[in-house]
């Protein structure tokens, strides 16, 4: 990554200014069809509530931001029973044009950070088992594999499967 890059991408944690950025980068990622379970952004009252919903509870969910364009997030929504309230569920996505200059790692390294802080002991997330660029970042990061889920996931005509990845941050 260059420097330039590297200054003009700044990772804040989300605000409601944030939301109809956040929806459209949702948007075009999941209309790839190749990375998230959806194929397209929930409705934009959908996505206000949940972002919302994560800043009244100090939720991790960090944005990056090439100016005000939001480029690339990352979350961690704590799971809701409390025997797994230790635990959350990662969800992150960067925009095609904004891929492979280090932008999701630094989103993943805020979101641990700020997960930490809240007191998260263990981070869940699955991956298509394709996106190798993704299984790559996660295991840099120290989260293992746990398991295969076979045909999980049905977009458009293929089945694929999905990898079930955690990270134990806890002490």
């Amino acid at each position: 990554m260059t420097q330039a890059m590297d200054d003009r991408i700044r990772i804040v944690p989300i605000t409601a200014n944030h939301i109809k950025g956040f929806h459209a980068c949702l948007d075009v990622v999941a209309r790839e069809k190749r990375y998230l379970a959806s194929t397209e952004a929930p409705p934009l009252e959908t996505t206000r509530s949940f972002v919302k919903g994560n800043i009244k509870n100090n939720i991790p969910q960090f944005v990056a931001l090439d100016g005000n364009k939001v480029v690339g997030w990352c979350d961690i929504s704590p799971k809701g029973r409390a025997s797994m309230a230790h635990c959350g569920v990662l969800g992150m996505g960067v925009h095609p044009a904004y891929r492979r200059q280090g932008i999701g790692r630094r989103l993943l390294e805020a979101t641990l950070a700020r997960a930490i802080e809240i007191g998260l002991k263990r981070v869940e997330l699955d991956v298509i088992v394709s996106n190798s660029a993704a299984i790559a970042l996660y295991t840099q990061f120290g989260f293992m594999v746990e398991g295969i889920k076979k045909q999980a996931l049905r977009l458009e005509d293929r089945y694929l499967d999905l990898m079930f990845m955690a990270l134990w941050v806890g002490s």
